[in-house]
Parts: C-alpha cells; structure tokens; sequence
C-alpha cells in the first residue's frame, strides 16, 4: 500500500472515530436536553466551550466569558467544558505512593478520595493562603491610605504588649481593620474562582431541570466582582466591611462565599484568617516595602501574580521583635 493510501486510510478512520466520539456524545446529551436544561451552549464537539474558557482566563479579565452568558441566559446556565468523559480513564489502575501508603493502612480510600485528599494538602492547605499574602500586600501597597490604616492599628496593638511578648488571640480578635483588608483580598481576588458539584439526583430550578449526574459550577467571581452586590464591585475597598453586619445583611449570605458554605464550608477559615493576620502584623510593625518590579494577576490555570510579587523589603529600625 503506497503512502497516500495510507494517509487517506489513517484520516478516514480519524474521520469515523471522532464521528462516533461525536455521536455517543450527543445520544448523551441529547437526553439531558430532553430534560429542558438551563438556557446555553455546548460549542464544539468534543472540547465544547473549553477553549473560550481558557482564552478568557489567560487575560487580565476573565469576567466575560461568565458575564456574557449571564447576560444572555441569566444567572443559571448550560455550558460543556473539559472534553469527553475521562470518568473510564481514572479508573484505570495506576500505583503511586499515596495509593501504596493506604493500602497498607487497609485501602479504605477510593481513588477519587486520594485525589481529593492530595489536592486538598497542596492547594486547599497551602497556595491559598500564601496567595492570599501576596495579593493582600500588592493590594494594600496599591492603596496608601489602607496601609496606613492598617499601621496604625497594628501599631496600637504592639503599643500595649511588652517587648517580644507574642500576640494572643485577644490580640487577634482587637484587628478589626485587618478582617476588613482580608474579606476584601478574597472578595477581589477571587482565589478560588467557584466550586464544582455533582447532581446526585434531578433538581428542578424555576422552569428548568438539572438532571442527575451533570456537573455544576458554582462562580464565586461572578458574584464577588458583581456591581449589583457590592458598589464599584472591581475597586479594592476594605472600608465596605467596617460594618459587617450592615453588609452582610445587605448583601446577603450567599454573596460573600470565598470559604463555601453549608456543610461544605472550609473547615480551615479561622485558620487562614488567623495566619493572614499575624503575617500582617509583623509585617507592617517591622518592614516597610516597594515593589521590586512591576507584576500583575493572571487566573490561569490558578489565581495569583505572574511573578509571585517580589518586594524589596527594609526592616524598620524601632521596630519591636
């Protein structure tokens, strides 16, 4: 066989496979459709809407992918990203060491549960809380008078402790500025942009059906930086939480969520504002900073800065240690 027909052989069957990728995909949801899902677009075959999505979020902006499909169908929408179905994939067999580790303590773990686990330990138990430092500092170093503020109740705190004395949580619960600086570094960041579920059973919204087994994202971002919750929503803001009461109220418990909520909330969320605030605390009582070089935020495949927002730091010379 000579090479074109080779190469007209490899591309029919290319032509036949992606054509019964297609079709399985479409049976399945053709059904779903059935159902009356919430307004939208599965895109393309195959990659569906995923390619619109990581464009977005290589910007400075990824809003619009969100907002323009709300826009259009409202806040509940349909979208298909990530592909065909890897579900069959996952459970092929595959040993490393986390799985060795449980199987020795008995294997009582699915595989999804290891991933979960591992997941957790190295971005849920680490790089948001390091990525909440770092845009706490860029954001409070692009806004004086925030800083400012921030000084000086952390300097009223270290006024009535003796030299090297360690701050206590009374001490981290006297930090009411800096609990408005962190609600607004989550708030505009965005660190984690939304929360995925899975419809274990049919849920039935408005005039709309859900059905069972359909992935759902929740957008924390969408809410956050939404105009219609909180005013100038883009603008970094800390004073907006000196009532919190009052905005809470106002805003609603579910509009403020960069923790979840219900009984998925983040078990570590006193945790991560207390790590935040004793960071805050030692850095303003015994530095001050610049910007070493000029860095942005980028939200893909995570948020945080595209150079880690290097400083050039000075240690204060009445400083307290």
């Amino acid at each position: 066989m000579d090479a074109a027909a080779l190469l007209l052989l490899a591309a029919a069957t290319a032509v036949v496979t992606l054509g019964w990728l297609y079709a399985a995909g479409h049976a399945a949801r053709g059904a779903k459709k059935r159902a009356r899902m919430p307004p939208g677009s599965t895109g393309l075959p195959l990659v569906g809407e995923t390619l619109r999505l990581i464009s977005a979020y290589k910007t400075p902006n990824p809003e619009p992918f969100i907002d323009e499909r709300v826009a259009r169908h409202g806040g509940v929408f349909t979208t298909h990203n990530g592909g065909v179905d890897g579900e069959d994939e996952v459970k092929k067999e595959k040993k490393d060491m986390v799985e060795e580790l449980l199987e020795a303590e008995g294997g009582s773990f699915s595989e999804e549960e290891m991933v979960d686990f591992c997941l957790s330990l190295l971005v849920a138990g680490y790089e948001t809380t390091s990525v909440l430092m770092t845009l706490a500092v860029k954001f409070l170093t692009e806004t004086p008078a925030a800083l400012a503020e921030l000084k000086e109740e952390h300097a009223n705190i270290r006024g009535m402790k003796g030299k090297n004395q360690p701050l206590e949580w009374s001490d981290y619960k006297s930090m009411p500025f800096t609990q408005c600086v962190i609600n607004e570094t989550l708030r505009v960041g965005n660190i984690i942009s939304g929360v995925f579920r899975r419809a274990n059973t049919d849920i039935h919204y408005k005039d709309y059906t859900i059905p069972k087994g359909c992935k759902i994202f929740a957008s924390f971002r969408a809410v956050h930086l939404n105009n219609e919750h909180y005013e100038n929503a883009r603008t970094f803001n800390p004073w907006r939480w000196q009532d919190n009461n009052k905005l809470q109220n106002a805003v609603g418990a579910n509009i403020f969520t960069p923790f979840g909520g219900g009984p998925r909330l983040c078990p570590g969320y006193e945790l991560a504002r207390v790590v935040v605030s004793i960071f805050l605390h030692h850095l303003v009582t015994r530095f001050s900073w610049e910007p070493a070089e000029e860095d942005r935020l980028v939200f893909f495949p995570t948020t945080r800065t595209l150079k880690g927002y290097p400083i050039n730091l000075r240690l204060l010379s009445e400083s307290i240690c």
